[in-house]
């Protein structure tokens, strides 16, 4: 299961109620913040996620409006001691305009507050661990060389059946840990329990795709095919079609076609113009592919194995005492 948190759903410039491009993934351990646009520090404070483990950052690209938060999050790491490292994953021409952003306007000479680590995507494989695999795929993007979308999926498991361990008198503890791991126990009166006996059937994991700006949805089916959840751009309308083609973006139509084409199960869209009225691109999108969203900020989406949902914060996964960005007692002077 994911949870992905919308910290900005605005298009190109923020509006009153939605902020520059940003989510947030959660996943166990992990927090990957995807893209970064202006503001997405105060975005993470209000969204009550706070800054700790935040230390690995996918950009799709390198526009502005994806990236220029960085700056202002950087800025505020050298105030405040909250994580030891950060790794920036994006395509090469992404990474070499983060790095002039960081390292000539903002640090200036400066050592970061943290070990910094820049890592340059390419198509596949991009971490892995025993339970899950995030992997990237290559976007058409008017502009943006090195654009990138990710595929975040839970690996296939066998599911611990707890009532047949009791049945079995399967202690609790190491025992069936070893079981999980696919390795036979003998009880104490010498019987012989293998994991088959108390492993269900193979359970295919949750999945989910994420895509910046796009110009172009025929090279992006194969790679969100069949996934449970999309989040996508919808910046324009199909009565601006031409506009939308003119700037390397999408329309409702053309995001809603490709959820249809690739059999996606739940298509949540994102990046907003102001233009236009939510209701319209709901409306639009929904048409094609009814199980259409449209994302706004602070909305919270929790992603399973052919159900996405929008959680209350109640429900959401829980954090970790200290989470909210505290003061550590030291300063570093940034520098006007």
């Amino acid at each position: 299961m994911f949870e992905i948190v919308f910290l900005g759903t605005s298009a190109s410039a923020p509006s009153v109620r939605r902020g520059l491009a940003a989510q947030m993934v959660i996943y166990r351990q992990y927090r990957f913040l995807v893209d970064c646009g202006e503001g997405t520090q105060r975005q993470i404070l209000r969204s009550g996620l706070g800054f700790k483990r935040l230390d690995r950052i996918l950009l799709t690209h390198g526009h502005l409006d994806h990236i220029l938060g960085l700056g202002g999050l950087m800025s505020t790491f050298m105030r405040w001691e909250v994580i030891e490292r950060m790794e920036i994953y994006g395509g090469r021409p992404t990474l070499e305009r983060v790095q002039d952003l960081l390292f000539k306007v903002v640090l200036r000479g400066a050592k970061p507050p943290m070990q910094l680590k820049f890592t340059e995507i390419k198509p596949g494989r991009v971490m892995q661990d025993q339970h899950f695999e995030l992997s990237a795929f290559p976007v058409t993007h008017r502009g943006a060389g090195g654009c990138f979308g990710f595929l975040f999926r839970e690996k296939s498991h066998r599911p611990f059946l707890d009532d047949r361990a009791e049945e079995l008198g399967v202690p609790r503890g190491p025992e069936r840990k070893q079981l999980v791991a696919g390795q036979n126990i003998t009880l104490a009166e010498g019987r012989v329990i293998a994991p088959d006996d108390v492993l269900g059937p193979v359970e295919p994991g949750a999945s989910l795709a994420i895509v910046g700006d796009a110009g172009r949805t025929d090279d992006l089916v194969e790679a969100v095919r069949d996934v449970d959840a999309l989040v996508i751009e919808a910046t324009y309308l199909t009565a601006e079609a031409e506009m939308a083609a003119q700037y390397g973006h999408l329309t409702a139509t053309q995001a809603a076609q490709l959820a249809q084409q690739a059999n996606v199960r739940r298509l949540i869209l994102t990046h907003v113009s102001r233009r236009y009225h939510e209701k319209d691109i709901l409306a639009e999108a929904q048409a094609i592919f009814p199980e259409t969203v449209v994302a706004r900020d602070f909305d919270r989406y929790r992603v399973q194995r052919e159900q996405t949902v929008l959680v209350t914060p109640e429900e959401a996964i829980p954090l970790e005492a200290g989470e909210i960005l505290t003061a550590s007692g030291k300063e570093f002077d940034v520098g006007s």
